[in-house]
């Protein structure tokens, strides 16, 4: 009976190498054709910007093409589970890992995966700072100002985000709370949109980073009023923080980075993650991200993991101590 058990045992090992030998196979030849970048956002955003630049310089330092697909929707869920579902091998890989449907969302709503055991970080590319801003033709110039503004108003205001229970749409909604500013939050299908919506005089203010708003602050037609940091963005060094202003508030900022999905090989995430590493030292990267506004901040995968769970902690503990619920 034992000699029986043993010989199925040792065919059922068999069976189990003879299908993981093909796939390792196709570890060891990675890549061998186009791969996927999946941004859950819609075209546009400082996400989608960030990715193009990213896929710009890869056929530098990667032998296959690297195509962005925008897969919008679901509160920027969608494409996340897209990911979470695909085929472990390479091709198919998250750009965006590390935003707020990473660190906030989990925190307001359950979700059908988990972030942390379900993708596998490959390497963080840049963390941007979080804005608000309002059109050059509302009278405020701070933060003070603002609430003084919307106070005198006789109706709820309304300000666009990018996505529903993300960052952005958290850190507006901590503002609000904390300067007594009675305020809604309209989601869209990414950063780009929501700043047309102000632009277009559809809503009062919106909540976005940088890259988004730059654009039309130099045009005249949007003021940035604050920074939601620890300390001023490099990009924007002349304005001043939350803190700066009197608000008692700083977030992490968000997070772009890319990650794959649970059960893709070692050797694929090690290949990506020196790819990355070439791609983000290449001078010519860093002329393009300097041009979208945006800094190069790379971390390794272990070091990305850690920074994503300190961001995780810290929203946590916002959303808990402002009692912030999804509407």
């Amino acid at each position: 009976m034992k000699a029986s058990q043993g010989i199925v045992g040792t065919a059922v090992l068999l069976c189990v190498l003879a299908l993981a030998v093909p796939f390792l196979a196709q570890a060891a030849d990675y890549p061998t054709k186009t791969i996927s970048l999946i941004v859950p956002y819609a075209a546009g955003g400082s996400t989608d910007i960030v990715a193009r630049a990213l896929a710009k310089l890869a056929p530098k330092h990667i032998p296959q093409p690297v195509v962005v697909i925008n897969q919008a929707g679901g509160a920027g869920i969608t494409g996340r589970v897209n990911v979470v579902n695909a085929r472990p091998d390479g091709y198919t890989l998250l750009f965006g890992y590390g935003s707020g449907e990473d660190l906030v969302t989990p925190h307001l709503r359950k979700l059908t995966y988990d972030q942390f055991k379900d993708l596998v970080p490959i390497s963080q590319v840049t963390v941007v700072s979080l804005v608000i801003v309002v059109p050059t033709s509302n009278p405020a110039n701070s933060l003070r100002e603002f609430a003084d503004w919307a106070k005198k108003q006789n109706r709820q205001i309304t300000g666009a985000v990018s996505t529903r229970g993300a960052s952005v749409d958290i850190t507006m909604q901590a503002l609000m709370k904390v300067t007594g500013v009675n305020a809604q939050t309209i989601p869209f299908r990414g950063g780009a949109e929501a700043v047309t919506t102000v632009l277009g005089g559809n809503t009062d203010f919106a909540g976005a980073v940088p890259a988004e708003v730059l654009p039309h602050v130099k045009a005249g037609r949007l003021r940035i009023l604050a920074v939601c940091l620890k300390e001023r963005d490099p990009v924007i060094p002349d304005v001043p923080t939350f803190r700066e202003q009197g608000v008692d508030l700083s977030t992490f900022g968000a997070i772009r980075g890319v990650g794959a999905p649970k059960g893709t090989p070692d050797a694929v995430i090690d290949y990506l993650e020196a790819a990355l590493k070439k791609i983000t030292d290449d001078p010519e990267f860093h002329t393009v991200m300097k041009d979208i506004w945006h800094p190069v901040l790379y971390r390794d995968r272990n070091a990305f993991l850690q920074n994503m769970r300190e961001g995780f902690d810290t929203y946590g503990k916002l959303i808990s101590s402002l009692n912030i619920k999804l509407e």
